[in-house]
């Protein structure tokens, strides 16, 4: 009897983690989180001549970079006709001249560094799965050409099931992720520069970074912790959330292509080695989800034929209100503090142009694409998506306020099954275990006190507000959130 794994086919691969920062140093550079953004920006800053110390909370690649499907291309599902509807044609040419660069770039890294992930190359395609897809998929296709990217029309993708229409864009990039970022890592380390495990940063204040057993003071600081978790910018105000499901089969022909359809929900299709990976059923961070896994299984099952589903995981991915990443200064006119976030679940690529550019602002070096990716920009045409957006956050915060609980106490819940019950004025979240074990824990959110709902497909308290999940004892699983949920007695 096989299991099937809860984690990403990519982790099995993370190495023994490096030791964490001890004692009191200097660099030129920190850089908080080690992810793609945060890896790159630091092996670029380091081939600078610049001493870089890359701080992670956990283990190198093991957030949303290890948690993903291994694309990297520029062609992004329907993203150039969105960007040139919201921002004009000039903006989508500069997100496809970002996007083409990253690609080149993630290419020479793996062979300058020698870095060994498995680097294939693969055609993207966006794909109409239904005839009411085709427009978009028409659409696009016209902005990917306007923008400068050598795509074509067809209906030959090799998928084993009827393409009403589709874009393809020939030599982008698959690799194994973890592999990849172990090899950034690896590249870092030396020559005065270093990555340091299980080093959560706990205080940034000037130009000194706090972790529990050391201390760093950096001329530059860059936040890559793909949420932006310190307490000013308002990023929270200006970003959406989403939750996304991915699963691992066994097949006898996984696909060649990076495919993704158009439609809601999307169904994105790629491959490693024997294995085909099926992600999406994406939905909002605390809304609910009905059994993503099960359904992207069916999704496997119609149309290829598999031996086993060997893996399945989960990412969560920031999105600005007007859909372009926010790359820049932490906050207006600072010259020492940088972040970059909003890759809209295209992190492998935009991570990577973010980390070009974000080395050029730390070094003082123009950059064209400077003024466009500024998190400080003013986008007047999605002003009213950010108004709903906040509205919809006010909804939240006072609605689940007046709701009934579930129950009064937890004698009847069932295994694996949580629920709300009333707590004097506040309410609690109690989830019984497999093994009949209850968690109980305050469902108001530590970020700014929303109530948080339980996630059935995760087993974890996700927030509807700003995006914070936390796992069934309340700590941490994702910011903005910095602290765990307060635990309560069970009832």
């Amino acid at each position: 009897m096989t299991t099937t794994a809860d984690q990403s086919l990519w982790l099995a691969a993370l190495d023994a983690p490096r030791p964490p920062l001890t004692g009191e140093h200097t660099y030129d550079v920190a850089v908080v989180g080690g992810g793609i953004t945060g890896l790159t920006t630091a092996l670029l800053l380091k081939r600078r001549g610049l001493n870089v110390v890359v701080l992670e909370a956990g283990h190198v690649a093991s957030g949303v970079s290890g948690n993903n499907t291994a694309k990297v291309t520029a062609l992004q599902s329907t993203v150039y006709s969105m960007i040139r509807r919201t921002h004009g044609l000039a903006a989508a040419i500069d997100y496809a001249t970002a996007s083409l660069a990253a690609v080149a770039q993630v290419a020479d890294l793996v062979k300058l560094e020698e870095i060994s992930c498995d680097l294939r190359r693969a055609p993207a395609v966006t794909y109409a799965y239904t005839e009411s897809e085709v427009r978009a998929v028409d659409h696009e296709l016209i902005a990917a050409r306007q923008v400068g990217l050598p795509v074509r029309g067809t209906v030959d993708v090799g998928l084993p099931f009827e393409v009403h229409a589709a874009v393809r864009l020939d030599d982008q990039i698959a690799l194994h992720p973890v592999k990849y970022l172990q090899g950034l890592a690896q590249a870092i380390d030396g020559g005065g520069s270093r990555v340091c495990e299980n080093s959560r940063v706990i205080d940034v204040t000037g130009h000194r970074l706090s972790t529990a057993d050391g201390r760093v003071d950096a001329e530059k600081i860059v936040i890559a912790t793909h949420y932006p978790t310190l307490d000013r910018g308002l990023y929270f105000a200006r970003m959406e959330l989403t939750r996304a499901y991915c699963i691992a089969a066994r097949v006898a022909t996984p696909p060649q292509s990076l495919a993704i359809s158009t439609g809601s929900p999307s169904w994105s299709v790629a491959a490693h080695g024997d294995k085909l990976i099926v992600a999406g059923q994406s939905h909002p961070t605390g809304r609910p989800a009905v059994e993503p896994f099960r359904r992207l299984e069916d999704f496997a099952r119609k149309h290829w034929q598999v031996e086993e589903i060997t893996h399945r995981w989960s990412a969560q991915d920031p999105t600005s209100y007007d859909h372009l990443p926010m790359i820049g200064s932490y906050t207006p006119g600072s010259t020492t503090l940088f972040t970059a976030t909003g890759y809209m679940k295209w992190g492998l690529t935009s991570g990577t142009f973010a980390a070009s550019l974000l080395a050029d602002l730390v070094t003082g070096k123009p950059n064209d694409l400077a003024e466009r990716f500024s998190p400080h920009r003013l986008s007047v045409k999605s002003l009213p998506e950010l108004v709903k957006k906040n509205a919809e956050v006010a909804v939240e915060f006072v609605g689940d306020r007046v709701l009934p609980a579930d129950a009064t106490s937890s004698e009847n819940l069932p295994r694996d099954h949580a629920h709300v019950i009333r707590d004097g004025l506040g309410k609690t979240g109690v989830y019984r275990d497999d093994d009949g074990q209850l968690h109980a824990v305050s469902l108001r959110c530590t970020h700014l006190g929303c109530l948080v709902r339980f996630n059935a497909a995760e087993r974890s308290w996700d927030c509807p507000c700003h995006g914070s999940r936390f796992d069934v004892d309340g700590a941490v699983l994702e910011g903005p959130a910095t602290k765990p949920l307060p635990k309560r007695k069970p009832r």
